[in-house]
């Protein structure tokens, strides 16, 4: 039931009843509709400053991730870089170590084309694309960088190969031989001092006084160091490795021992005139690969191309018997 309101009429002296006028009620209605109004517009300023929409959501995540991520790249960029210059120093002393020279790198030759289509395509993403291109392209270079780490780790076996193997080959006279006269005989047919009948002879003769040293021509192990009464006396038979065998024999006594490794210049023995012999001496054959070949080409490292020739020509000299 509806309350009616009643009030004291001092004009009229009695109670009469209450009649809000239609234009009270007016202004009322829109007096309540704009507070209504301003305190919802309050409220949605107030929420808009402090209670992100969900665009403002999305794009502060986006803008985190965006952040996470570039850190990311710029520890990897500086991890990429330090790489690179490791690389670039390992690339010099290889190419110094071989050519002697610094080699044009393929991409400075394609820089300039490369660096138009560069920009070109950068400037036609945005920064979603831009990021994992970015990233795709760093994990491409790292990629290859340790494809080229597997690469320089090769050519450094190699080349450590390369060295050991120069080491190896014989490449000295086992004797002394300053003034070229201790050849006394060489490689090839010649007349057994013993029998006096032509037979091959598979090494070269170096005459010295008993005693004097005898040095191993390359790096190797011992493979024997022994004596035989009807053949090289006391002898010692290196293996260098690659296929290489050196024979030094007749020697009065032997120093090194088998399995011992020895390295080139190293004394291993001294001449002598034991087992088949004529006369003091050095007997010295290379082998390679199991077959003897003439050891006069295998003097390179102590030899100028002048005494190289005298020696071939002593060498040669068919008509000296050999000493063993």
């Amino acid at each position: 039931m509806k309350k009616i309101k009643y009030y004291y009429n001092t004009n009229t002296l009695r109670y009469e009843k209450l009649v809000t006028p239609l234009r009270v009620k007016l202004l009322r209605f829109f007096g309540f509709i704009a507070a209504a109004l301003v305190t919802a517009l309050i409220l949605v300023s107030i929420a808009f400053r402090f209670i992100p929409s969900p665009e403002a959501k999305l794009a502060r995540a986006q803008y985190q991730g965006m952040k996470e991520n570039y850190d990311v790249l710029n520890n990897k960029v500086q991890t990429l870089q330090q790489e690179m210059a490791s690389l670039e120093n390992r690339d010099n002393q290889v190419y110094r170590s071989i050519f002697e020279a610094n080699p044009l790198p393929d991409s400075a030759r394609a820089k300039l084309i490369e660096q138009k289509k560069e920009v070109e395509k950068v400037e036609a993403m945005n920064e979603d694309k831009l990021g994992n291109e970015l990233a795709n392209t760093l994990n491409n270079l790292s990629a290859r960088i340790n494809y080229q780490f597997d690469s320089y780790n090769d050519i450094e076996k190699l080349i450590k190969n390369q060295g050991e193997k120069l080491a190896s080959i014989p490449a000295i006279q086992p004797v002394s031989n300053r003034d070229l006269d201790r050849i006394a005989s060489g490689f090839g047919m010649r007349i057994d001092p013993v029998y006096g009948t032509p037979k091959m002879h598979k090494g070269l003769d170096f005459t010295a006084p008993q005693g004097t040293p005898i040095y191993a021509t390359g790096n190797g192990v011992v493979k024997e160091a022994s004596f035989s009464a009807g053949g090289f006396g006391n002898h010692v038979i290196i293996n260098h490795g690659y296929g290489y065998e050196t024979l030094y024999g007749h020697m009065v006594r032997i120093k090194v021992r088998n399995g011992q490794r020895v390295k080139r210049g190293e004394l291993i023995g001294w001449v002598g005139s034991t087992g088949k012999s004529t006369g003091p001496h050095c007997h010295y054959e290379v082998h390679v690969n199991g077959v003897e070949v003439d050891p006069v080409y295998f003097f390179y490292n102590d030899l100028t191309p002048e005494q190289f020739d005298r020696l071939l020509k002593k060498a040669a000299n068919g008509s000296a018997k050999s000493l063993d």
